[in-house]
């Protein structure tokens, strides 16, 4: 039987496409100056736009002994390496990281928005660009901090393509590690013959996390995580985007779930502001990169 008034689920559904989209689309003036300027490395196949200027994506950057390993910041789907972290970069950049950020699942012809493609060969991008970075800074190991997609599918990377020898670990920010139902919406595909197949075959990186989809499958078999990677995922309550929101939960050993109101329950961020503005998930993944000098995080740490 049709759910009821599946035209309005749909309807709240697509806003929040049209929110994460409205919310990556018109260019910054920190892009616009870093596309002025090139890429970090004109030799490198990469398209990471940061500028350096602004101190992550510095190739010359030399880790410090306070922090050993460079910061590999992973954008989520509708992202791009310069908007999804003109917040959380420039905050681990002051407390002295050496931080970088990539672009990748482009789709051809479609710019800024990014994490559209297969997400298998979107780890596969994430595995050289990880590469790129140790061999630049002579670490020997590099942390990862991702949001949305972004904090998902470096777990590809760490179980099937050799990235955990590489990862200390890694932070994801709403992660959708289970899958999303987007508020309903993919449970009316059924509804909607054929849909799901043009959806895969023009935005596969959208199926693939999907609740159940056969990328999620394989990647969850056998347990969530693989040894030697600190795992902490950050949620909030309010997500509409990774619904449920408890989907982005991992279990195993060397796991860290928090729920961002249980840190501070007047903290209203949803599946975007997590990522982009919310000091209090910031201060939060400053103790998962440094939890021998982690400090308790409160609604305070928003004026930290």
């Amino acid at each position: 039987m049709l759910p009821r008034n599946p035209a309005g689920r749909l309807a709240r559904a697509l806003s929040v496409l049209a929110l994460t989209a409205a919310a990556t689309l018109v260019p910054t003036a920190a892009q616009a100056a870093a596309s002025a300027s090139g890429p970090a490395s004109a030799s490198a196949p990469f398209s990471s736009a940061a500028s350096t200027g602004r101190g992550w994506n510095d190739f010359s950057c030399e880790p410090s002994a306070a922090h050993p390993r460079p910061v590999v910041l992973v954008h989520g789907t509708l992202g791009n390496s310069v908007d999804n972290w003109l917040g959380l970069a420039p905050y681990l950049v002051e407390r002295g990281y050496c931080v970088f950020s990539l672009d990748y699942g482009q789709l051809p012809g479609v710019p800024l928005f990014h994490g559209l493609g297969p997400i298998d060969a979107s780890a596969g991008r994430l595995s050289a660009y990880v590469d790129r970075v140790l061999a630049a800074t002579g670490a020997a190991k590099a942390d990862l901090v991702g949001h949305s997609q972004g904090g998902m599918m470096p777990r590809h990377y760490l179980r099937f393509l050799g990235g955990a020898a590489k990862v200390n670990a890694l932070v994801a920010l709403a992660p959708d590690n289970h899958g999303t139902t987007l508020l309903g919406l993919t449970r009316l595909l059924p509804y909607f013959p054929g849909a799901e197949d043009l959806i895969t075959a023009a935005t596969p990186g959208l199926t693939d996390q999907i609740a159940a989809s056969p990328f999620l499958t394989r990647l969850n078999e056998g347990g969530d995580t693989v040894p030697g990677v600190r795992y902490t995922v950050i949620m909030t309550r309010y997500d509409e985007v990774v619904t449920p929101y408890g989907s982005g939960r991992l279990s195993g050993p060397d796991v860290t779930n928090v729920v961002i109101q249980d840190r501070c329950a007047l903290d209203l961020s949803e599946h975007l502001a997590i990522a982009l503005t919310d000091r209090i998930a910031f201060h939060e993944v400053a103790n998962a990169l440094d939890p021998a000098r982690a400090t308790p995080t409160t609604c305070a740490s928003a004026l930290d």
